[in-house]
């Protein structure tokens, strides 16, 4: 069997059928399909079973509660492709997205992971927009250098949406990450990506659904740091030394996504330890002025950027 799809399913009722159905509705044909439910509270799974009735290449299981790491790796684990794609609950592909990664594997066979472009949308706001890859002008298909690429617009190079990872190359990675809540991909393709070739196809073959209730979003509150990938990356301190590339990289990650945490009264010493690895001749002054305001000054002006910030998005 070419590929094995892997959908992951918690809570996700409204959605679960279109993705599914994107799924089904695929030109090429030689692959299965396993959705995990994580222990939905809702009827996701019964939702789902209905949207698979007469498809025999598809299976349904369930399993308490355990985390989207642990849902995708399960259902990997009772698959049987030589290629492994991912989908979650509430996106959506265009119907030659097999296809188009088929001939895409053929013609780069030494990758460790493909991804392909994608669209991201916010059906309240009635939006869309094709994701800002940092790729080259013109940049059609090809091998890319995928810190380099992440960092020029901070656009994910590799969306969980839109990748296709070699069977071995996943198993030798131990799949993703248990316990990891916020950017368990992350730290799957990093691993990846420092050791084989990246491949990318600009064309956007997916949906990335960002509409949805934030409760059950993992972007958009805040986590614990165990359960966050930027204090999980101690494993990679010595290429934080030794890779200009990586290094840029995660420097940007942090100073972005530690934001937040820095105004926590719960998490801004944890926020600080982390900061302290950040390169900051290498950073803007803009973001250097955020920074060094005084932590109680910060934690005033924060609340008002946010109210602002939302009051633009509605206007």
């Amino acid at each position: 069997m070419r590929f094995s799809v892997i959908i992951p399913l918690y809570n996700k009722a409204p959605y679960v059928a279109k993705a599914i159905g994107s799924v089904l509705a695929q030109t090429f044909t030689d692959y299965e399909l396993i959705i995990v439910d994580d222990g939905s509270k809702d009827d996701s799974a019964e939702k789902a079973a209905q949207a698979i009735v007469n498809h025999t290449n598809v299976r349904l299981i369930k399993q308490e509660n355990a985390g989207v790491s642990m849902a995708r790796n399960n259902g990997v684990a009772i698959s049987q492709g030589d290629y492994l794609c991912f989908l979650d609950a509430d996106d959506w592909w265009m119907p030659t997205f097999l296809e188009e990664m088929n001939n895409f594997v053929n013609e780069y066979p030494e990758a460790g992971i493909y991804g392909t472009n994608y669209t991201i949308v916010n059906e309240t706001k009635h939006k869309t927009r094709i994701a800002k890859i940092g790729v080259e002008e013109g940049f059609k298909k090809g091998y890319i250098n995928y810190c380099q690429t992440y960092t020029r617009t901070m656009y994910m190079p590799l969306w969980t949406g839109a990748v296709c990872i070699p069977r071995n190359v996943y198993n030798e990675m131990h799949g993703f990450p248990k316990g990891i809540k916020l950017g368990e991909d992350f730290i799957l393709w990093i691993q990846i990506a420092l050791k084989y070739k990246v491949a990318f196809l600009n064309k956007p073959l997916a949906y990335y659904n960002q509409d949805v209730d934030a409760l059950n979003r993992g972007v958009g509150r805040l986590h614990n740091p165990h359960d966050h990938m930027l204090w999980n990356l101690k494993f990679l301190d010595e290429e934080e030394k030794h890779n200009p590339s990586y290094k840029l990289l995660i420097d940007n990650l942090r100073i972005c996504g530690l934001y937040p945490y820095y105004f926590s009264k719960d998490y801004h010493k944890a926020a600080v330890i982390e900061l302290k690895k950040v390169d900051w001749t290498q950073q803007p002054k803009k973001l250097k002025r955020q920074y060094k305001r005084p932590w109680i000054v910060q934690r005033l002006v924060f609340p008002i950027l946010k109210l602002g910030s939302r009051i633009k998005s509605k206007l």
